[in-house]
């Protein structure tokens, strides 16, 4: 250690000497232990505060995501889809996008036909610059592809058959053969080969393997192990998302997250839905029978049941799903609070404004909305949207994209008398 007392040292130059040697040793020394509990603070400090990030995300970091536009949905039947149809119209009025919309007098993409191109309003003209594609169509991806831009996001809907065949039942009474010489469900279901004929193509694809129809394939076909596993794959390979209506509200935070939109873009009232008076019961053995008389359908809702779950799981998790179902279900809520009279759904014959009247078919009685009286301009028509049946949407919008061709009739009043007003 060095050391010294005032007066201690005096002229002697060795004594000088040895006393500046033991100066410059304790600068030296002192600068050395200083650097050193510098070293080990800045250790310290970033061995207990390091960032869990790369070099590279920190160069780099991700990029928010942007919403997608350009959106083919496959509307399967029976599936909650007027539902989703209704988000996708909305939401391409609220970015102004061109959705491809059936030609002429039809409401559908010439279903129960293989869809073909030529089937969209303006695709001579309009050609591969259409943004949105959700109406009903049989699924055929090559002719979808001439409409659709190469970068279009594909999602479809499917629903777990047993009680999807017995809502086909109910709608489709008056239309399927096989629905309508029997006396109700059950009894179909303890027989169905004895009311269902695989010839009458059109009216009987609604009683067997709906799904696997839409999806463009054979509701009819052996159900062979082989021949279901390359479809399943094919169908994996054709659509980057495939929902569960049994799960709605998980369906609609699911596709927020793929497609980049925002809460209010997925918000929604039910539309299409039936009286629960119309709801025959099922037997135990009539769902059993379901399983094995729509086994194509059974093993299509199986697989996408769980890659819906798996999805959910990999991309937000099942604490952040919960949180935002809640979201979702709040802000309806508080839609619903604003827009409508009832705060729910009513019958047919309570629908006071007959241009909101869903479109009624076999014995179900299809429920509506009613609107409050005393909504701004703004409001109303923001309600009206989201009450619009499919049919008035469709027709709707197709006099907004084309507005020399003749109006999809109807015969039912208008919303709006003039575009003006919209």
């Amino acid at each position: 250690m060095c050391w010294f007392r005032e007066g201690l040292l005096d002229k002697n130059p060795l004594k000088l000497f040895f006393f500046s040697r033991h100066i410059r040793c304790l600068i030296i020394f002192s600068l050395c232990l200083g650097l050193t509990c510098l070293s080990g603070f800045f250790h310290v400090k970033n061995k207990n505060y390091s960032i869990s990030k790369s070099h590279e995300e920190l160069l780099n970091p991700p990029m928010p995501c942007h919403a997608k536009t350009n959106v083919m949905f496959l509307k399967t039947h029976k599936t909650a889809s007027s539902t989703v149809l209704n988000i996708m119209f909305r939401f391409a009025e609220r970015y102004n996008l061109t959705v491809a919309l059936p030609a002429d007098q039809l409401f559908h993409l010439g279903y129960p036909r293989t869809f073909l191109a030529h089937f969209v309003e303006g695709f001579e003209a309009i050609g591969q610059n259409y943004n949105i594609m959700c109406n009903h169509l049989r699924f055929n991806p090559l002719e979808v592809k001439k409409v659709m831009a190469a970068n279009t996001f594909y999602f479809s809907i499917l629903r777990n058959p047993i009680p999807l065949l017995e809502s086909s039942y109910i709608y489709y009474k008056n239309n399927v053969p096989a629905f309508r010489s029997s006396k109700n469900v059950n009894e179909f279901l303890a027989s169905p080969t004895k009311y269902y004929h695989p010839a009458d193509y059109r009216e009987s694809i609604y009683a067997r393997n709906i799904m696997w129809f839409d999806f463009g394939y054979d509701n009819n076909a052996k159900d062979d192990t082989k021949y279901t596993q390359a479809v399943l794959e094919e169908i994996e390979q054709n659509f980057h998302l495939i929902l569960i209506a049994d799960y709605f509200d998980e369906s609609m935070i699911l596709l927020k997250h793929a497609l980049c939109w925002d809460l209010d873009d997925v918000i929604y009232f039910k539309l299409n839905s039936r009286s629960q008076d119309t709801v025959q019961t099922l037997t135990p053995e009539s769902e059993e029978q379901i399983k094995a008389w729509c086994s194509l359908d059974w093993k299509l809702y199986l697989h996408f049941n769980q890659s819906f779950w798996r999805r959910i799981e990999e991309t937000i998790g099942l604490e952040v799903l919960e949180k935002e179902v809640d979201h979702l279900r709040t802000r309806q809520k508080e839609l619903m609070e604003t827009c409508l009279s009832e705060q729910e759904a009513v019958r047919k014959d309570h629908i006071r404004n007959k241009a909101l009247l869903p479109f009624q078919s076999g014995a179900a009685n299809i429920l509506g909305y009613n609107l409050k009286q005393d909504l701004d301009n703004r409001t109303l028509r923001t309600c009206q949207k989201m009450v619009m049946p499919e049919l008035q949407y469709t027709s709707y919008l197709y006099t907004v994209q084309h507005p020399h061709k003749k109006r999809k009739e109807l015969g039912l009043p208008l919303l709006w008398t003039s575009l003006q007003e919209k």
